[in-house]
């Protein structure tokens, strides 16, 4: 038996609509900032290399940050809705 990487089962996937933007959004960056033009093959690489390397560091950064705002929320909360005895 052969030890085959697999995938993650959480795959970044973005909607069509919105690849179609970055894509557009590539080529015209490149165009303004590097003078150069690109493909929408060449844009829609790039934007495949960036989801791939950058997007699950993002998401779980994301995940993190969330996480530690949520956290702080609750180490607070008796302070915040602590009701003392009258007793």
């Amino acid at each position: 038996m052969t030890n085959v990487p697999r995938e993650s089962p959480m795959r970044i996937r973005l909607a069509p609509e919105r690849r179609d933007r970055l894509v557009s959004k590539v080529r015209a960056l490149f165009t303004r900032e590097f003078d150069g033009e690109l493909s929408e093959f060449q844009a829609q690489r790039l934007v495949d290399f960036f989801v791939r390397h950058l997007g699950a560091p993002v998401y779980n950064q994301a995940v993190q940050d969330a996480r530690a705002a949520i956290q702080t929320k609750l180490d607070d909360i008796e302070g915040e809705f602590y009701e003392p005895d009258p007793d």
